[in-house]
Parts: C-alpha cells; structure tokens; sequence
C-alpha cells in the first residue's frame, strides 16, 4: 500500500512540479553560478562604476558619454568568435582543452587589464583609462563568447532553462559586486584599490574552470557534411595544397561553415525576426521607464528601492522560475506562456499611468514585470541555445546574441518618439501590441519549421 501510494503522489502535478525543481542540484548547473559571477563582474567597471569614478575627479560629461563607446566589443563578438570556437592555444589547449584553455587565457587577461584600468589618472590621462577600458570590454566579450559555448555544451536540453536563469543570477551577482561593491571599496580605501581588488577576484572564474571538466569535442552531421565539401573541393585542385590547403580548410571550417550551416535551415530568417521581435515590446516599455516614473512624481530613492533592489529580486526569482518552466514543459510552451506574460505584463503600466504616484501599484508592477521579464529570459537564453549546431557553438551563439542585442536597442530607440506623441497609458497599451508579432511569429515557426524547434543538432 505504501509503494502504491508514492507511486501515486510521483504522479500528481505537484510532485513532478517539485521533482522539476531538481534540475538546479546538478553540478554542471550549479557550476554556473560561478561562472556567471566572473561574466558579470567587469561589466559595472567600465560602465556605471567607471562613470562614476571618471565624474568624481572631474573629467566632463561630453568625454564620460563617449565612454559608453567602450562597450562596442559586447555588439560584435561574432567577427572573432570562430577564432576563440575552433583556434588551439598553445599549451593550454592540450592541458585545459579548447573551451578551459581559453577560458583561462581571457580571465587573466581581464585580471591584468582591470588592475591596469584601476592604477590609471582619468582626470590626467582619459586616453589611457578608455585604452584599459576598452580591453576589460574586449576580454570581457571574449569570455562570454567561452562561457556560453561551455555552458550549452555542458548542459542537457532540458536543462538549458535552469543554466540560462542560473548563469544570469550569477551575472546579476557579479555586477552587484563590481558596481555597489566597488563603490563601497572605493569609499573606503581609494579608487586604485578598490579596482586592485576587483582584479582579485576574477581568481573565482579561474578557480571554476580547474575544478570543472572540459567538455567533449562533438561533430554534428552537418559540420562533417561541410568538412567533406571542402575536402572533395580541395582535392579537384592539385595547386591548392600544404599550408595553403590547411589555411582555407580552417577559414571554412571556423569561419563559413558556422553561417552556412545555419542559413542552410529553412526558415532562418525568419527566425532572425523573432529573435527581434521576441522582448521588443518589453524593451519598447523598458526604455522609457525612468522618465515614467520621474514624470509621476516619483524620488530618486524611491526609484531605486523599488525598481532597482526590488525589481532585482523579482527577476532573479522570475529566472528560477522559468528555468523550472523549461524542464517541466519544454522550452516552446515556456517561450509561448513566458511571452504572454510579458505581453501582459505592460498593462500593469498602463493601470499605474492611470493611478498616478502610489508606491504599491509601483511596486505591484515593478514585481509583474520584472518577475515575468526573468522567466522569459531563462526560455529565450534555452531557446538561443538549442539553435547553435554542437559543432559551432561559440560563433553561432555569439552571433544570435550580438543580433538580439543590436536589434534590441535599435527597434526600441524609438520608445521616445512613441511617448512624446501619445500619453502615458496609451503608449503602455502600444507597447502590449508591439508583443504580439513575435510570439505570432514563434506559432508559425513551430508549425512550419521543425528544424528551429528545440533540439540538438
């Protein structure tokens, strides 16, 4: 009777809901945690903690503002990602393995270049500092590039969900450190210092990577396809031999078979679309939140308490929760449900335009858009990474992400416009609308192009 009745508690929905839940218990997730501590952590050095720093000792505000170009790296690490997804390191490689090896080599690059960015003069030489802080953003993106190919390669489909919501509480993390936590330091012991110790602690990511094991190298059906054209188009030239013959073999190999093979899918643009259209009403809104809420009275500190610290719990939350979503469903109907809620979510805005100042319908909101906004990251970051083909890993993720992010701040700079020629509580609703072609598009793309549904390659 006893055996009878676990069988049937292992049955009912909240038991597999909870058994769900112990996807985050697996080491390769939990690892990730770390990982996205050391991805997250140079990123407040060279924006917002720098920023600051750069005002205090009184350089002005037209050169702070071109500060911001030094985050370009982070838009287009795709045109170096098939260096860091198929080049060796010599050494390292054959120590650590191709995705350690360079894991390592970009985290004391970052070690080096964030203590050589803390013992600059801003205020005498602001040249020198954007030099430093152009290399903490390049190296940064380079480890991204590693990270996130370690982490889909690592990883089970069904647990991508868990990773993604994982590895973004750990990112979240790391920017607390770098960004309260460096401002704390700087408070107390100087700016030179308190970067020294930022420095140090990048020793975490290193830690990380020697304690985890190197993931296996896989070929899919398509990369030996590839390797084959290339091979029989190399054999009916006999002047195309040695090096030269090895140079092409690698350039297509790293860098055109990554595209081709993704762009040989059916319905590959469209895809492209949806990775646009996805959380552009959610950025569409996003963008214009700040002059909102200023526009309704509302304090700095009450901005930040309650958008800023509280809105970050509730994303952290709602990215475990979409995480469970992805293994308990799959990570379609997560897209699908995560971007109804989304969609919904911009409606809360509208019912605070129409309030007007109250901090609970402020808070009320922040927490529905931002719970909802993280579990739509966690299935959209486990969406991202089923597309990438095993065998091109770093380069075709590098490429979704840097496109989702360009298209992102592209389509939603005109958020703006939007609100200067209709009200607040109509241009809420406009943005609820803006949700709707994507997740249109995702229906279509599920029905007609199995080949983009989840799965690996």
């Amino acid at each position: 009777m006893g055996v009878i009745m676990k069988e049937l508690e292992r049955e009912s929905p909240l038991w597999r809901w909870l058994d769900s839940c112990r996807v985050y218990a697996d080491r390769r997730v939990l690892s990730l945690l770390f990982f996205g501590l050391s991805s997250g952590l140079p990123l407040a050095l060279t924006f917002g903690t720098l920023s600051l720093w750069l005002a205090e000792v009184g350089v002005n505000k037209t050169t702070i503002g071109l500060f911001a170009l030094m985050g370009t790296p982070y838009t287009f690490k795709f045109l170096w990602a098939p260096l860091v997804d198929r080049m060796p390191l010599p050494l390292l490689t054959r120590w650590l393995g191709r995705r350690r090896g360079w894991a390592v080599v970009t985290q004391l690059a970052l070690m080096a270049a964030i203590a050589g960015l803390g013992a600059t003069n801003p205020a005498a030489h602001p040249g020198i500092t954007a030099l430093f802080a152009f290399a903490v953003a390049f190296w940064s993106a380079t480890q991204d590039i590693v990270i996130d190919a370690y982490r889909v390669e690592i990883l089970e489909e069904r647990q991508f969900g868990a990773g993604a919501a994982t590895i973004v509480l750990g990112y979240r993390i790391g920017m607390l450190v770098s960004g309260a936590g460096a401002l704390y330091l700087a408070t107390y012991v100087g700016w030179h210092a308190a970067y020294g110790i930022m420095a140090a602690f990048m020793t975490v990511g290193i830690v990380t990577v020697l304690v985890n094991p190197e993931p296996k190298v896989q070929k899919s059906r398509e990369s030996v396809d590839q390797e084959r054209r290339i091979s029989a188009y190399l054999d009916l030239r006999p002047h195309l031999r040695g090096k030269k013959a090895q140079a092409l073999a690698w350039i297509y190999g790293a860098v055109v078979s990554p595209f081709a093979e993704f762009m040989g899918r059916r319905g590959w643009m469209l895809v492209l679309l949806f990775i646009l259209l996805y959380k552009f009403g959610d950025a569409l809104a996003g963008v214009m939140g700040n002059p909102f809420y200023v526009e309704l009275g509302f304090t700095k500190i009450q901005i930040a308490n309650i958008s800023k610290i509280f809105g970050l719990a509730a994303t952290i939350i709602g990215g475990v929760m979409g995480g469970i979503m992805v293994n308990r469903m799959g990570i379609l109907k997560s897209l699908i449900v995560c971007g109804i809620l989304q969609m919904l979510s911009n409606l809360m805005f509208a019912v605070l335009a129409v309030v007007g100042k109250d901090t609970f319908v402020l808070s009320l909101t922040i927490a529905i858009e931002n719970l909802s906004g993280g579990m739509g990251t966690a299935a959209f970051v486990a969406y991202l990474s089923s597309l990438c083909n095993i065998a091109y890993t770093a380069t075709q993720y590098a490429l979704l992400t840097s496109f989702m992010a360009f298209g992102r701040t592209l389509l939603s700079s005109s958020g703006g416009w939007l609100a200067d020629h209709m009200d607040w509580m109509s241009f809420f609703v406009v943005t609820t609308g803006a949700a709707i072609p994507g997740l249109i598009l995702l229906v279509w793309i599920t029905r007609r192009f199995p080949g983009f549904c989840p799965t690996r390659q």
